[in-house]
């Protein structure tokens, strides 16, 4: 492959998918009146159904579905854990299914209910493991051990056994053992997964740090939406193994909340008719409280200062949180591009 070939993949197509297939065979026993022994039956299940997709270098996408969605086999297909039944990943311009040194020296994955450390060692062995593995030359290693100590804030866990650390300390210890050699592709499958409120802020803050300092591209699955909310640029939803969606944060929101809700306090209550047209007020507390939709909010705003006493006003927007919730629990994706969505949308 030419510079300008291995270029345009790591530039434009960090990270592709093309017509992704996973189909799985599953041998089920069914008991069955009068026979001895039960009826063995196989089917297949397919995982993930023909999905596309077009990651930048130094993007970082939300990966979002529910339980059985096909987020997993997908991450797995793409870190070379699994080879797909059909259609094409690319990772850095190659296929990681061919588990080719070179690529595997660029890319990791964390899950978040799997454990690399040595359990009865302190977390240092583990890192001196990957070490030898990786063949990070010394300085090398003393300064991304001691950049990723800092961040992930580990200078007191290294030295301890595993199974004397936390489930906090032991996801922070994980991410550092995953990232001594500075991969520029990260698939994390539910890197938070069971942390505490100290090692969730932890591991986004590192997150957020790692893509500036090495413009890493980073595919994320959580369950956790402040996980998305406050690194992702854009989201990707997956549900019965196909993409639903894929589009920038902001606009994700105001397809699927195109209201809002203005609060105000004011000394002569406007009345009803005032607000013909909106869909909602109430009273909460001493404010007034109006839904109104995302296109007339600097009409009504503009009325309510010029005509009315207004003592505060407050322009109150759906929490994201909630928007991506829903979106998930509910299956309700906005008629969006599907497939192929360009990439690069700026941070919402």
């Amino acid at each position: 492959m030419t510079s300008g070939q291995h270029m345009r993949d790591h530039g434009e197509h960090c990270v592709s998918a093309e017509d992704l297939v996973v189909r799985y065979r599953v041998r089920t026993r069914e008991e069955v009146p009068g026979r001895r022994r039960p009826r063995t039956t196989t089917k297949d299940v397919h995982a993930v159904s023909g999905v596309t997709f077009h990651i930048a270098a130094g993007e970082i996408v939300g990966f979002l579905g529910p339980n059985g969605a096909g987020k997993t086999s997908v991450m797995k297909c793409l870190s070379g854990l699994l080879r797909p039944t059909a259609g094409h990943v690319r990772v850095l311009g190659q296929t990681p299914h061919k588990r080719a040194s070179g690529l595997l020296k660029r890319i990791t994955m964390v899950m978040g209910q799997r454990n690399q450390l040595l359990w009865d060692l302190p977390a240092m062995d583990t890192f001196l493991a990957n070490k030898a593995i990786y063949g990070i030359p010394p300085a090398r290693f003393e300064r991304i051990l001691g950049e990723l100590t800092d961040v992930l804030r580990l200078s007191d866990l290294v030295g301890k056994p595993v199974r004397q650390l936390s489930l906090g300390e032991r996801g922070r210890c994980e991410l550092a053992a995953a990232l001594l050699h500075e991969p520029a592709v990260l698939f994390l499958d539910e890197p938070t997964l069971g942390l505490d409120v100290e090692g969730q802020q932890a591991v986004r803050r590192f997150l957020n740090h790692y893509r500036e300092r090495h413009r890493a591209t980073v595919l994320l699955t959580s369950h956790d939406m402040t996980d998305i909310v406050e690194v992702a640029d854009r989201v990707m939803l997956i549900d019965g193994g196909r993409v639903r969606y894929q589009g920038n944060l902001r606009q994700l929101v105001e397809e699927l909340a195109p209201e809002v809700v203005i609060r105000f306090r004011a000394a002569d209550e406007p009345p009803a008719s005032f607000f013909q047209g909106t869909p909602a007020t109430w009273r909460d507390g001493d404010q007034t409280c109006v839904r109104v939709p995302r296109p007339l909010v600097t009409a009504v705003v503009t009325r309510l200062l010029s005509e009315w006493n207004i003592a505060d006003l407050v322009v109150e927007p759906p929490a994201v949180e909630e928007v991506l919730r829903k979106l998930i629990t509910e299956g309700r994706a906005p008629d969006g591009p599907a497939r192929g969505a360009s990439s690069g949308s700026p941070r919402a």
